[in-house]
């Protein structure tokens, strides 16, 4: 039996980050996160090495909505692989891999500019 999805609805701020989790909606959710126009999610990710095409498919899902992906690397800046980058520009996304806390703010400014953002951020200790 699949594990149950966990999701917010709607669109929010990232109110804190640390401790190997977030808060957003006045709740607090321990792990990574993807935050996506629709709303957030639980994301399995832990570290940008162990990344595949197919963790970001639920960004895509949402291509249309979405002009600019933050990926936030957890504690430090981060390589990431050429074929996750090349899927961003053939979907017209601009994309951007910073440390998570950038991610974070940057996505916050964002979002407060009513841009069209999404993010995925490994939680970092």
């Amino acid at each position: 039996m699949p594990a149950e999805r966990k999701f917010l609805p709607g669109r929010h701020v990232i109110e804190g980050y640390g401790a190997g989790g977030f808060r957003f909606a006045d709740m607090s959710h321990q792990g990574s996160i993807l935050v996506l126009p629709s709303g957030i999610e639980a994301w399995p990710v832990v570290r940008v090495a162990d990344l595949t095409e197919a963790d970001f498919d639920a960004i895509f899902e949402h291509a249309s909505d979405i002009q600019l992906f933050l990926l936030g690397c957890g504690k430090d800046p981060a390589f990431v692989p050429p074929v996750v980058r090349r899927r961003f520009e053939e979907a017209g996304i601009g994309f951007d891999a910073m440390p998570t806390a950038a991610a974070a703010r940057t996505y916050n400014v964002l979002v407060a500019e009513d841009r069209r953002v999404a993010a995925a951020l490994i939680a970092v200790a």
